[in-house]
């Protein structure tokens, strides 16, 4: 694992978000249509009525291009779900120091110095870095 992936990890946990909200917005595409009609009772009284009509308006074209659309951005969601996973994966198999220093560090975003500061026990930036890059080289 390198920490392109890592930094992959965080775009493709919001290329999800993002594919979700795309898919949505493609079901919503449709057209709506309304119209009022008027008529009478089949039976007596013969009096007359106002009815509601609605619905959407779709072609074939239309139904097919929605569809190739909302394939292709659920295949490129399964692919972001994936990497996701693996990068989580591997994730649990790290020691649980490395995982707070890369969460904090790179899914966080935060700088060295924070980090060091946040994993405690008198450690600096400098000495956070370094155990940082000697994880990464030997992974």
């Amino acid at each position: 694992m390198d920490k392109r992936i890592l930094e992959d990890y965080i775009d493709a946990c919001e290329f999800i978000k993002e594919t979700e909200a795309e898919i949505k917005k493609l079901e919503k595409r449709k057209r709506i249509v309304q119209d009022k009609v008027r008529g009478s009772n089949s039976e007596f009284p013969y009096e007359e009525r106002s009815f509601n009509l609605g619905g959407t308006i779709e072609t074939v074209e239309d139904a097919s291009a929605l569809a190739r659309e909302k394939q292709l951005l659920e295949e490129q969601r399964r692919i972001a779900s994936d990497l996701k996973l693996g990068v989580e994966e591997w994730m649990q198999e790290i020691p649980f120091r490395m995982q707070r220093i890369i969460r904090y560090k790179i899914f966080s975003g935060l700088s060295w110095e924070e980090t060091a500061t946040l994993m405690g026990r008198k450690c600096t930036a400098g000495s956070v870095k370094m155990e940082f890059k000697r994880f990464m080289k030997e992974s």
